[in-house]
């Protein structure tokens, strides 16, 4: 079915994709965070 190449391949993207994802949340509950402290003050 796969070899390994494209196994380590997809293993780095998705890792990537994990990472990416992970640091994106955390960046919106900060903005989201700064935008309610600026809306309620």
């Amino acid at each position: 079915m796969t070899n390994d190449g494209n196994m380590k391949d997809a293993t780095e993207t998705y890792s990537g994709f994990v990472g990416l994802m992970k640091w994106g949340t955390i960046a919106s509950v900060a903005i989201a965070a700064i935008v309610v402290l600026l809306i309620s003050s």
